[in-house]
């Protein structure tokens, strides 16, 4: 007799697709949190030789000097790169393992928003102990920058990393989708629109005069209310992503 066996449910080929992206922890866990480490590790140097090297007179500019920092955004650009590697590098083998697309995009979208909250959580208590510590005993500030909410509680901290990070994820989704169905042309030329939108966009506010507007609604909303706009595009990058994979294939 030859055994039969069960189709597996949808979650199930859902979840499949969230272990194969996840499949080599090197990449998704262990080398952001080494390198964010490593980054870490030369701030904090870097602050203590500033400390070492200028006087009483400079005591004050300096300690105001090391508040702010954009050292951390590394590991929110390093996930839009992960997202772009998971997807170019499993959508193949989901296929080959008869997975539907659609099912590799619940899968992959499902991982990021894993993933996002695992580092959002590692964000926020490394802002608790950084909290806790005085600035790591320098008054210094690597995860509680005015852009993370460094003044907000734990939880709304939570919420601003976890917002940042799908940003990014599902921003590298675009790329992702891009370069499988149209490779390395199809992404040079994604690039060349994103940059003229960018630059058309900038000029327009420029010759309307509209940037008082643009930070007068920024600081209306606050870094909670500004962070969480970052949904919509977020959700919109998802659905694209989706999109555009729908009709990709698999043959180089």
């Amino acid at each position: 007799m030859t055994a039969v066996s069960a189709p597996r449910s949808a979650p199930s080929r859902v979840w499949r697709i969230v272990r194969l992206i996840t499949a080599n922890p090197t990449t998704t866990v262990v080398l952001p949190w080494a390198i964010l480490g490593t980054i870490f590790l030369l701030n904090w140097l870097i602050w203590l030789l500033i400390f070492a090297n200028v006087g009483a007179e400079g005591m004050t500019d300096a300690q105001e000097g090391i508040q702010w920092s954009g050292a951390a955004f590394y590991i929110f650009v390093y996930m839009l790169v992960l997202a772009v590697q998971a997807i170019n590098l499993s959508f193949p083998l989901a296929l080959g393992y008869g997975s539907t697309r659609r099912e590799f995009s619940l899968g992959a979208g499902l991982t990021f928003v894993l993933l996002a909250a695992m580092y959002a959580v590692g964000m926020t208590v490394g802002a608790a102990l950084e909290n806790a510590t005085g600035g790591w005993g320098l008054g210094g500030t690597f995860f509680r920058t005015i852009y993370f909410g460094g003044d907000q509680p734990w939880y709304l901290q939570l919420w601003i990393y976890f917002c940042w990070f799908l940003f990014f994820f599902f921003t590298g989704t675009i790329f992702a989708s891009v370069y499988v169905r149209w490779k390395a042309l199809g992404l040079i030329a994604t690039f060349a629109v994103v940059g003229l939108a960018a630059v058309g966009v900038i000029a327009l506010l420029t010759l309307s005069e509209s940037w008082n507007m643009v930070w007068e609604t920024i600081a209306h909303l606050g870094v909670v209310g500004s962070v969480s706009v970052l949904l919509i595009p977020s959700a919109v990058s998802a659905l694209l992503g989706y999109l555009l994979l729908r009709r990709a294939t698999t043959r180089g």
